[in-house]
């Protein structure tokens, strides 16, 4: 039987090689014909020497940035759209209709759960509303005098851990409260800290479930962790996917404290440490692919994984001569 050719498209591709690879396996693995497209503010972004049609764009905040994306999902026949950082959510969830209109299908929440996930201060709100447990949180100056000292402090729109910082009394919380633009104020809970790679189809329905716990990250991303199962953990990522009607990854954030979770926030993309989930059994880019083309494909349940399984993630490098630097250059739209 032959199938149709799927087109991905993944926007902001930055460091994400190892997700660009995957999309290459998946389309090896099945027998399947098509492109990874993606795209980047800079021709030297690594991912984008190792996708099949790089593009160079404007950035996400400027006018030409929409438009240069539908330019992208007409020339390219784009299936799958799918966003790698933050601030490209609810600016892709809320142009839904124009992208959609190419005949691509965007993996993006809708913009009601863009705008959930974006801030962190409505995802405690959602939390809370919802009956997931969540981390005691505040907005100065309304840190009651009965919070305990250290506190955690972050911004509400915030990623990558930057501008995150722990607070050990109250000059420090004056601080950085004036230091940090729009901060969240969170009890401080000292972890470990789980993440959980949740995949959901284009339909929303959720289909795997991976935790790990991160034994140590560098900006913001994890570079050494270990897959764990958590019954508790798992049920709850469940929940937070259906309630924010999510399509496509996911990644959701907890802290343990005495073994109970506690939720702080949801990034709707594909986490920095999802080649831990791939390798743990969950192969997220063949079984989307798949099911865009319509071929067959078993589906790990939730749970069914590998347990125990250790990442240690290092650096690499692509070097590129001014020749490729200049033909990548002209790939701007």
């Amino acid at each position: 039987m032959t199938y149709p050719s799927v087109n991905v498209l993944l926007t902001s591709v930055g460091r994400r090689v190892e997700l660009a690879q995957a999309f290459k396996q998946a389309y090896r693995t099945l027998g399947l014909s098509g492109s990874v497209v993606a795209t980047d503010l800079n021709p030297l972004s690594p991912a984008l020497q190792v996708v099949d049609c790089p593009y160079i764009v404007p950035p996400i905040a400027s006018d030409e940035y929409l438009p240069a994306l539908v330019e992208i999902c007409q020339r390219e026949h784009i299936h799958l759209v799918f966003p790698l950082v933050d601030p490209d959510i609810p600016r892709l969830s809320h142009a839904r209709t124009q992208l959609e209109a190419t005949g691509a299908k965007l993996a993006v929440v809708p913009p009601a759960a863009a705008e959930i996930t974006r801030d962190k201060w409505q995802t405690f709100q959602f939390f809370m509303q919802h009956g997931i447990p969540v981390a005691r949180a505040w907005l100065p100056p309304d840190v009651p005098p009965e919070a305990e000292f250290p506190l955690f402090i972050k911004p509400r729109a915030g990623s990558a851990s930057q501008d995150t910082f722990k607070i050990h009394n109250q000059d420090e919380l004056n601080f950085f409260s004036q230091y940090i633009r729009q901060p969240i104020v969170q009890e401080f809970l000292p972890g470990p800290e789980i993440t959980s790679d949740v995949l959901c189809d284009m339909q929303g329905q959720v289909l795997s479930v991976v935790s790990r716990r991160r034994l140590e990250v560098r900006g913001g991303e994890v570079v050494k962790g270990v897959t764990i199962y958590d019954e508790a953990i798992t049920q709850y990522c469940i929940r937070i996917a259906r309630q924010l009607q999510a399509v496509g990854p996911i990644t959701v954030q907890c802290m343990l404290r005495d073994g109970q979770p506690f939720f702080t926030e949801v990034n709707a993309r594909f986490g920095g440490g999802f080649p831990l989930a791939l390798a743990a059994g969950v192969d997220a880019p063949k079984i989307l692919l798949a099911q865009q083309a319509g071929l067959p494909i078993e589906i790990p349940s939730p749970g069914q994984y590998t347990i125990g399984l250790y990442v240690s993630r290092f650096d690499n490098a692509f070097f590129i001569d001014e020749s490729r630097h200049h033909d990548m250059a002209l790939r701007r739209l």
